[in-house]
């Protein structure tokens, strides 16, 4: 089946409603931790692990779910896709437990990983011009920016009227609309099946993960044992087998030889620590004004504004200013600017100085805009044009990765000086043990105890919150510094091309 012209932009049309739900899917869940807490009555590690487990599923499949759709058909497997995430947003809507969600977002990231790389796909195939083609990847990206800014606000309005799942059942009235739209207007195209489907690699890759972030978690809530130190070498172990099987495969899942080139390897850093600080900061900051400050979700959602636009649009004016200033100049600044407003934010009270915050976050949000792009630019300008694939699935996964590890860095942190500051603090009762585990936990068992008590635990979580939050920043802060000086160290030597050819990851 060809596909008319006049009917390609239908086509178009058809796949930006399918891929909208998944990218506004990323970021809608921080505004909702705090009710999904209280109403799962979930600890602080069950939180971590719904919120990241799907990142992590998606930096293993991303990659094998592309190259099966070259094998069984973009259409189909987009039309599977569609149907997983419509059932997983029932299952995610109507949990009873923290771990019945961790599960449907399993299946939430299962049904993603098949969308993203149909969605690119169908675009290449069915826009044959150039100039029609960049128009086409140009609505593309404006969509997965706008998507990815409006999660916390479209989260924050429905939880101001319905109640958490609700974050998880609007995917259901749209899937339902999409899916048809998908069945009529995409065309079957000819199969491309060559080479071998590489699942075993990425549950490989997966188990690994999975493996060595639950020791991770683990062993700093309960503290070092035998058990956790047992999972943590399994892990590693998987993904030391995982980067193996890449060298020395003919048909590797990813290319690791890329990883030879500086400039690939400072950009999957930068790409990994940019991902990372943001997810894991909007993570923080939605906790932080529900619980601290007792804002509603909308308005927390309305005040995170400036943070999700000013990186939405980064990528546009930095795609500009990487043609005039270069990767290493442009990479550096981002960076530094980025570690700057993290201090600033750090020392700043964000209950009491709105503006000065709103302009901080908007100086963070943009920065590391920035970062993204200028990595993106990096990996993709310093790959040969044969491996260019190579490297797009490279990077896609090293913000999948940076993404979901970034979540655990920032918990585990987050937790673990919110836990010192809150046992250091008198008068607390027998339920000090079970309240220091993270604020969403202290809440709970607040409301539950009640009366002057309840009332002294919740009083002494958002003292210990608000703590911790200083410092959590300040130490990612340290961090984004020493990359900065990484960065502008060995790129010295780069001559990286930038311009139009470079991608962004919305």
């Amino acid at each position: 089946m060809i596909v008319a012209p006049r009917n390609r932009w239908l086509v178009l049309t058809a796949v930006i409603l399918a891929f909208l739900p998944v990218v506004v899917d990323m970021t809608i869940l921080h505004i909702a931790v705090p009710s999904l807490t209280v109403a799962l009555r979930a600890s602080g590690t069950e939180i971590l692990w719904i919120i990241d487990i799907y990142p992590l599923i998606m930096a293993g499949l991303l990659v094998p779910m592309g190259t099966l759709g070259d094998r069984v058909g973009h259409r189909r497997l987009m039309l599977t896709g569609l149907t997983i995430f419509a059932l997983a947003s029932v299952c995610a809507a109507f949990s009873q437990t923290a771990l019945m969600l961790i599960l449907a977002r399993v299946l939430l990231a299962i049904g993603s990983s098949m969308i993203i790389p149909s969605v690119l796909a169908i675009i290449r195939q069915t826009f044959e011009d150039p100039k029609e083609r960049a128009l086409a990847l140009g609505v593309w990206s404006t969509v997965a920016s706008a998507g990815a800014a409006i999660g916390p606000l479209a989260g924050g309005f429905l939880l101001e009227h319905f109640w958490w799942g609700s974050v998880f059942l609007i995917n259901v009235p749209i899937m339902l609309v999409v899916l048809p739209v998908v069945y009529l207007f995409i065309p079957n195209r000819p199969l491309a099946a060559q080479g071998s489907w590489k699942i075993g690699h990425a549950l490989l890759l997966i188990a690994g993960l999975i493996s060595t972030v639950y020791a991770v978690k683990t062993g700093f809530k309960a503290g070092p044992s035998v058990w956790v130190f047992g999972v943590l070498v399994m892990g590693l172990a998987l993904m030391a087998w995982f980067a193996r099987l890449q060298i020395v495969g003919s048909e590797p899942l990813l290319d690791l030889s890329l990883f030879r080139k500086p400039a690939i390897s400072v950009g999957m850093l930068m790409a990994f620590v940019a991902s990372g600080s943001l997810a894991g900061f909007e993570l923080l900051l939605a906790q932080e004004l529900q619980y601290v400050y007792g804002r509603t979700p909308l308005q927390a959602g309305l005040f995170m504004m400036p943070l999700v636009v000013a990186s939405a649009i980064a990528g546009p004016i930095a795609g500009k200013l990487a043609g005039r200033f270069g990767l290493r100049w442009l990479g550096s600044a981002g960076l530094a600017a980025a570690a700057a407003a993290l201090l600033g934010i750090s020392q700043s009270n964000i209950g009491g100085d709105g503006i000065v915050i709103g302009c901080l976050m908007a100086v963070l949000g943009f920065s590391l805009g920035v970062g993204l792009l200028a990595s993106s630019a990096a990996i993709m300008g310093a790959a040969p044009v044969e491996k260019a694939g190579a490297a797009g699935s490279l990077e896609a996964t090293g913000y999948e990765l940076g993404a979901g590890l970034g979540i655990t860095f920032f918990g585990v942190l987050l937790s673990t000086i919110y836990r010192s500051h809150f046992n250091s603090m008198a008068g607390l009762g027998p339920d000090r043990e079970a309240a220091s585990g993270s604020i969403g936990e202290a809440m709970v068992i607040a409301r539950q105890v009640g009366g002057t008590e309840g009332e002294a635990i919740a009083a002494a979580a958002r003292t210990a919150f608000a703590s911790a939050h200083g410092s959590v920043l300040m130490v990612t802060a340290a961090l984004i510094a020493v990359l900065t000086v990484v960065v502008f160290v060995a790129l010295r030597h780069e001559n990286v091309p930038s311009g139009p050819g470079a991608t962004v990851h919305p």
